[in-house]
């Protein structure tokens, strides 16, 4: 490893099992190598000399309770479980240990879950016209809006795309940095493949990233996106909270709020499975009671006399 702390020898064997054995993603295994770090890190504090499959289950329960505290979501603790639990699977099947106390262990998520922050369609329009157009940067600005909402991209799959990865024959995004390097197929709207068209035509052919900087032409970073959205919200009248990451949010529920398969939406967000997308049902509470109620009208129910 260049340019970072190396773990535990026998947790970067696991780590590199993962990568080379296992084929992981590298973000995936990036993401298990910080979680381990951040809890070796906070054990080496309470349990010094004590290796992670050396704890005992009340220990990991006791840190888990101390990261709730300091705000972690269910979801983020699950994840850390989950990260956990397979470097003890792998420290059981070698022999390190003789079992594996996190085995079985399922962090339930009581938390509520919470509403995606979306943009109305109202919003939307407003977000899109208050960018201008008078230079080319401007609207280099106002198409990262115009795709992040228009395709329902995340901000690294944006920095990510390449001038080859728009296809002008059959309007479609060619997304290779998605998450988990999933690639995928996104369509690109009439009015977002008209600006793109217009921006790739100022490019004057030149390959490269499709978002880049002006002096090096290098691609943009995601906190030069972050900053594109949060400008562009200011100029709007919207809220502070606006970030990239509404923009996709809005995508998904507008799409579902006219009706598209839940399926077709997780294909086109990148998601593994539809189950992953079941948070925009959320986002539309009475939408799940209505469905039922239309439905209530052909269950069959049996009669009986009332007296």
């Amino acid at each position: 490893m260049t340019g970072a702390r190396r773990l535990d020898p026998w947790i970067e064997g696991y780590l590199g099992y993962l990568a080379e054995v296992r084929r992981q993603a590298k973000r995936t295994v990036s993401d298990v190598r910080c979680t381990l770090k951040r809890v070796a890190e906070a054990f080496a504090a309470t349990h010094p000399g004590v290796a992670l499959w050396e704890l005992e289950l009340v220990d990991f329960l006791r840190w888990l309770e101390r990261e709730r505290a300091a705000g972690r979501t269910a979801a983020c603790r699950a994840k850390y479980v989950s990260h956990l639990r397979g470097l003890l699977d792998y420290t059981w099947w070698a022999g390190r240990s003789d079992r594996n106390v996190l085995d079985g262990l399922e962090l339930r998520d009581a938390d509520a879950r919470r509403r995606p922050r979306v943009l109305t369609l109202e919003e939307a329009r407003r977000l899109v016209e208050a960018l201008p157009e008078a230079t080319p940067g401007a609207r280099g600005d106002r198409l990262i809006v115009l795709v992040l909402y228009g395709c329902g991209l995340r901000t690294s799959e944006l920095c990510g795309l390449r001038v080859q990865d728009v296809s002008r024959e059959r309007r479609e995004l060619f997304v290779r940095a998605g998450k988990g390097d999933r690639e995928r197929v996104v369509p690109i709207p009439d009015g977002v493949m008209t600006a793109l068209l217009a921006h790739l035509l100022e490019r004057g052919g030149a390959r490269g990233p499709l978002f880049r900087t002006p002096v090096r032409h290098r691609k943009l970073s995601v906190a030069a996106v972050c900053r594109v959205v949060r400008e562009a919200a200011a100029r709007a009248g919207l809220p502070a909270d606006v970030t990239p990451r509404t923009l996709r949010h809005s995508f998904a529920t507008h799409l579902m709020e006219r009706g598209v398969d839940l399926a077709v939406i997780a294909s086109l967000m990148g998601h593994r499975s539809p189950q992953e997308t079941g948070v925009y049902l959320h986002a539309l509470p009475p939408r799940p009671r209505e469905a039922v109620e239309r439905l209530g009208g052909d269950v069959p129910v049996a009669h009986r006399s009332v007296r």
